[in-house]
């Protein structure tokens, strides 16, 4: 173990230590856990005590039992402090700090025999080389073969002096035209970034463009299925809505004709005649038709004129004698059936089958419909009520016939009309409920 080299305080007494060789520290002696500097080394350390201390001691027993101690004490502490001061120096001269344990001075030994081995081994390596280099015969150049040589080392020198120059020029060449570069690349950033900044702008205005193209087509979308169904709805056949309410043909719910069991108002049978007239008046404009009997639609007071006469188409008439009420009747008739021949006309002039070209329903001949007479006169009220429905019938025909030939909708079955086909037998003949 280690001691401090503080001197006791005067007037304390320890006890005196005694220095044993074979005391231990964590089970080995001292001489085993520090470094024991060898006799011709320690010899340089050791107190020399002063003079009276030296004499006190050898004084004999004059001194007593207490002269004795203090001259002990002062022994040890010297030792301490000589042996504190060597380790210092030991620590300062090789950097390790003293005392060393076993362990460490083992680890230093090793260190020390490898680098010990390492210069060893340079030593060899040297030694090798100093051999080797005075076994070599040194020949010295002659003069003029040293003077060839040194004009050939000149002759290289300024070889290299010139190609010194021309890489220094060459360099100089190629600072100016880096120089030139490093605008080019600060001209081409510029450049760069102001192409960046249209291409967001470019493509911010694009986006806008496209949500505004976007919403046009949406538009356009809207727009083109309101053209459509624009394209599928018949102004005629919106305004002139042709069906049957059991034994009555009916354009726009007006009731046209009579039953004893129905009397039906005058001024109803009036406003269907003058929807009727309207109607096929408004056809005949439409395909530049020009009927033999002028169609004066007049709303619920229509007229049917000759080139010498005009006929009202409008009652109350009497049921016995009515020739004008009639004659207006059966020229409408005769300007239906005109439009009938028109229409087939046509059909046959586009080269449509015979069997699909336009005809009538029910067959019109004079004042009769399908054998049924349109007049009132002399007439029942149930067959006049009946020629009237075959009429309106017909009329929804050649109705449709214009549809589907001015491609504005196409035409529907003749079912869906609410009336049956009077082509065939005569017992098909009706509406259809």
């Amino acid at each position: 173990m280690t001691f401090a080299g503080a001197t006791p305080a005067a007037g304390a007494h320890p006890p005196h230590p005694t220095v044993n060789t074979a005391d231990t520290h964590g089970g080995r002696a001292m001489d085993e856990s520090f470094v024991v500097l060898p006799s011709a080394a320690a010899s340089m350390y050791t107190f020399e005590p002063p003079a009276e201390a030296a004499m006190g001691h050898m004084g004999g027993t004059g001194g007593g039992h207490t002269g004795g101690q203090h001259t002990s004490n002062a022994s040890f502490n010297a030792t301490v402090n000589v042996l504190t001061r060597a380790f210092e120096i030991a620590s300062s001269q090789t950097q390790v700090e003293q005392p060393l344990c076993l362990e460490c001075m083992r680890a230093l030994s090793e260190e020390l025999d490898k680098q010990m081995e390492d210069v060893n081994n340079d030593i060899k390596a040297y030694q090798s080389c100093l051999d080797r280099l005075d076994k070599e015969s040194a020949e010295a150049l002659s003069e003029e073969d040293f003077m060839r040589e040194k004009l050939k080392a000149e002759e290289e020198e300024r070889k290299l002096e010139a190609a010194i120059k021309e890489v220094e020029q060459q360099k100089e060449e190629i600072m100016v035209q880096i120089q030139d570069v490093e605008l080019k690349t600060k001209d081409f950033q510029e450049l760069e970034e102001k192409f960046w900044h249209d291409c967001n702008d470019f493509k911010l205005n694009l986006t806008v463009h496209q949500e505004d193209r976007d919403g046009i087509l949406a538009k356009i979308d809207v727009v083109k299925a309101q053209l459509e169904l624009l394209k599928r709805t018949n102004v005629l056949n919106d305004a002139f809505h042709i069906w049957h309410d059991g034994d009555f043909g009916t354009i726009n719910n007006f009731r046209l004709g009579r039953l004893p069991n129905i009397p039906v108002e005058w001024d109803e049978i009036n406003a269907a005649w003058g929807q009727a007239c309207l109607l096929l008046h408004t056809m005949a404009q439409y395909c530049r038709l020009n009927f033999s009997y002028r169609i004066i639609p007049m709303g619920s007071y229509p007229k049917v004129a000759d080139n010498k006469n005009t006929y009202e188409l409008f009652g109350p008439v009497n049921l016995f004698w009515s020739s004008r009420y009639d004659k207006a009747m059966t020229f409408f008739l005769a300007c239906l059936k005109e439009f009938a021949e028109f229409a087939n006309a046509r059909d046959r002039a586009a080269k449509i089958a015979p069997e699909k070209c336009f005809k009538l329903p029910y067959k019109i001949e004079n004042d009769k419909v399908e054998g049924l007479t349109i007049t009132q006169s002399f007439n029942r009220q149930e067959k006049w009520t009946k020629a009237l429905k075959y009429t309106l019938c017909n009329l929804k025909w050649a109705l449709y016939w214009l549809i589907g030939n001015t491609g504005t909708q196409p035409a529907a079955s003749p079912s869906s009309t609410g009336v049956t086909s009077g082509q065939g037998s005569s017992s098909s003949h009706g509406t259809a409920v």
